[in-house]
C-alpha cells in the first residue's frame, strides 16, 4: 500500500513533481513496473490536480470506462496509485531542481535535501492571469480565473459573485459554465475574440442550451467597479466599443506550462511551447529529468494528461534498465516557422536506433496561431522529407507521425527539423 513519504528510508528511485493525473499516472505504471521506491511530491494538501476542483462531469471515460465527477476521479487515481505502493509526500513544494536529482524540498516541518536516480515533472499548466493579458481598469473584487473560481465553488462552498461575463471559449470556459449553474450563478455573456469558438464542436451549442449569449469577435478592453466589477467595456471586430453590466468576470484558458522550476534551474525551457524542450521520450535536457502531461505544452483532457503520464511511466523505467538511447546521440533539433505556434518534442532521433531501443512519441505535436488550409511541411535545410495538405484551427491538436520523416539519406540524415505551413490562396 502507498504511504507517507520517510526521508529516513530508502533512496528514491523515482522522484514525481506534481500529483495530477500524469504525474499519478507516471508513478502508478514504475511501480507496476517493479520499480521500488517511487514518490510523488505535491504542494496541495491532497494530490488528484486540477479535476479536483471540478466539481461536474466528465472524467474517467478513459482510465476507468465510467463517467466520473473530478473529485471522485481524482480520488480513484489517488487510490490506485496507493495500492501500488507510491509514497506521497503532500504539503510539499520542491523549490530547487538540480543536476544529478538533487532537489530542494519544503514541508510544514521546514527545509531538506534529497536526490533520486530520475526524477519527472509532471506540474501541468497555469491559466494566464489579468496582469498578464493587460486588461485596463481598477484593480476590483470579483475577476477570477476558472481555477480559481472551481477552489471557491467545490472546495469552500462559496458563490463569489451572480451575473459574470466569461471571457475565452476554450474547453475551460465550458466547464465553468458547469461550475456557475452548480452555484446558482447566472453568466450574462461569453466572450471570444476570434471568429470561432476555440473548443471543438458542439460545445458552440451549450450557452446557446443554458441562454447565454455568446459574443464572437469580440475583445475584453476594461474592467470597472469600485470594490468589486461593476461592468466591462468590450470591442467588436468593427472596432465600436460597448459596456456590459455584471457583478465578476471569469478568464478562462489561455493556458501556460507550470514551468517556473526548471526555468529557475538549469533544464532548458523552449521558448515556443514555454515547457521543457523534450525528446521523444519525454527526456529533459539533462537525461536525469523526463517532462509529463500538460507541462509540455498547454493544453490537453485530463484523460489525455493520464495516457501521458502512462507512457512517460514506462520510458523511465526503461530508462532506469538501460533501455533508452544514449542521450549524447546525435538528435534532430525540431522547430517552427511563423503561423505554427509550436512543435514537441524539440528533439527526435531517427537515425542509429537499434531494434531493442523502446519506442518514444509516436508523433510530433503543433498548433496553429489562426484558422488556415495550405500544406504542412517538413524539411531538414533545402530537402523535404514530409508534406500534407491540412485544414487547422487554434487550439487543436496537428500530429506528423515521426516514423514519416525520412532523415535516413545521406544528404540529410542530420540536422535540424523545420516545419513550416504555406497557406493556400
Amino acid at each position: 500500500m502507498g504511504k507517507a513519504f520517510n526521508n529516513d528510508e530508502a533512496p528514491i528511485d523515482v522522484a514525481v513533481i506534481g500529483g495530477g493525473p500524469a504525474g499519478l499516472s507516471a508513478a502508478t505504471t514504475l511501480k507496476q513496473a517493479g520499480i521500488a521506491r517511487v514518490v510523488v511530491f505535491e504542494r496541495e494538501p491532497e494530490a488528484g490536480g486540477i479535476p479536483r476542483h471540478c466539481g461536474h462531469y466528465p472524467f474517467g471515460m478513459r482510465e476507468f470506462k465510467w463517467p466520473l465527477k473530478g473529485p471522485a476521479y481524482a480520488a480513484k487515481l489517488v487510490a490506485r496509485a496507493k495500492r501500488a505502493g507510491v509514497e506521497f509526500s503532500l504539503n510539499t513544494s520542491v523549490v530547487e531542481a538540480n543536476r544529478s536529482g538533487l532537489l530542494r524540498v519544503v514541508t510544514s516541518a521546514g527545509p531538506k535535501s534529497l536526490s533520486a536516480k530520475r526524477v519527472i515533472y509532471a506540474t501541468g499548466v497555469r491559466e494566464t492571469p489579468r496582469s498578464a493579458r493587460l486588461v485596463s481598469g481598477p484593480r476590483v473584487q470579483g475577476v477570477l480565473n476558472t481555477g480559481a473560481l472551481q477552489s471557491m465553488v467545490y472546495l469552500e462552498g462559496r458563490r463569489p459573485f451572480k451575473r459574470p461575463v466569461i471571457i475565452g471559449t476554450e474547453l475551460v470556459a465550458f466547464s465553468a459554465i458547469m461550475t456557475c449553474a452548480h452555484a446558482g450563478m447566472k453568466p450574462v455573456a461569453m466572450i471570444e475574440q476570434n471568429t470561432s469558438v476555440t473548443a471543438r464542436w458542439p460545445t458552440a451549442l451549450f450557452p446557446w442550451i443554458n441562454n447565454i449569449p455568446l459574443l464572437m469577435e469580440t475583445k475584453l478592453v476594461e474592467i470597472k467597479g469600485g470594490d468589486r466589477v461593476r461592468e466591462i467595456v468590450v470591442r467588436n471586430g468593427k472596432g465600436e466599443t460597448r459596456t456590459i453590466e455584471c457583478d465578476g468576470v471569469i478568464l478562462t484558458g489561455q493556458f501556460v506550462p507550470e514551468a517556473s522550476l526548471g526555468r529557475m534551474g538549469h533544464i532548458k525551457v523552449d521558448p515556443a511551447t514555454r515547457g521543457p524542450s523534450v525528446d521523444q521520450w519525454g527526456r529533459c535536457s539533462d537525461p536525469t529529468y523526463f517532462a509529463t502531461g500538460n507541462l509540455l505544452r498547454p493544453v490537453e483532457t485530463a484523460g489525455r494528461s493520464w495516457q501521458e503520464g502512462k507512457q512517460t511511466g514506462l520510458w523511465v523505467a526503461a530508462d532506469l534498465a538501460g533501455k533508452l538511447p544514449h542521450y549524447e546521440q546525435k538528435a534532430h533539433p525540431v522547430r517552427v516557422e511563423p503561423t505554427l505556434i509550436y512543435a514537441m518534442p524539440q528533439r527526435i532521433y531517427r537515425n542509429n536506433l537499434d531494434a531493442q531501443d523502446v519506442a518514444g512519441m509516436t508523433h510530433v505535436q503543433l498548433r496553429v496561431v489562426k484558422p488556415i488550409k495550405g500544406e504542412l511541411i517538413a524539411s531538414i535545410g533545402e530537402h523535404v522529407i514530409w508534406r500534407k495538405n491540412i485544414s487547422a484551427k487554434p487550439e487543436r491538436r496537428i500530429e506528423v507521425p515521426i516514423a514519416e520523416l525520412d532523415t535516413s539519406t545521406s544528404s540529410n540524415n542530420q540536422g535540424e527539423i523545420v516545419f513550416s505551413l504555406v497557406s493556400q490562396a
